[in-house]
């Protein structure tokens, strides 16, 4: 059997790294479902607590999540989980930004003026690219 997944990304503040990647990738934060927050707190499942005011709507605090504007079918969803330990060394895991026709040093320039870290340049044979850090530290590399 074959499964399907989500990327799980651990954050100190979940909306705005969501924020961050979404416009990195071109992707679209999911909208919150306010109507459906305030009705779980009135029925007692929820408190207040758990949730956050995030560009003037109610989301859920622990978490943000952003798709592929073409849905699932296109590409996994990435979650960012509110998490309250801070990133202490480096990525087992990082996301590979494959630029397709446009420039990846247009992109990583764009990335660093939105508060990502130059880290380094690697080239292997004809493969180059670029590994930056997003706001909160986690690796990332952008290339053809």
């Amino acid at each position: 059997m074959a499964y399907t997944f989500q990327l799980t990304i651990d954050s100190a503040d979940p909306h705005p790294l969501a924020d961050w990647w979404a416009e990195a990738l071109g992707w679209e934060v999911e909208p919150s479902d306010e109507e459906f927050i305030r009705g779980l707190i009135a029925a007692g499942h929820a408190s207040e607590d758990d949730t956050t005011t995030h560009h003037g709507v109610l989301v859920w605090k622990v978490g943000a999540a952003i798709r592929h504007p073409q849905g699932l079918e296109r590409a996994p969803r990435i979650l960012f989980q509110l998490v309250p330990e801070p990133k202490s060394v480096k990525n087992r895991l990082h996301l590979d930004v494959r630029t397709g026709d446009d420039d990846p040093g247009a992109v990583v320039e764009r990335l660093l003026a939105k508060g990502a870290k130059h880290l380094h340049e690697g080239r292997q044979g004809p493969f180059a690219w670029t590994t930056l850090a997003d706001p909160e530290g986690n690796e990332l590399c952008v290339s053809h």
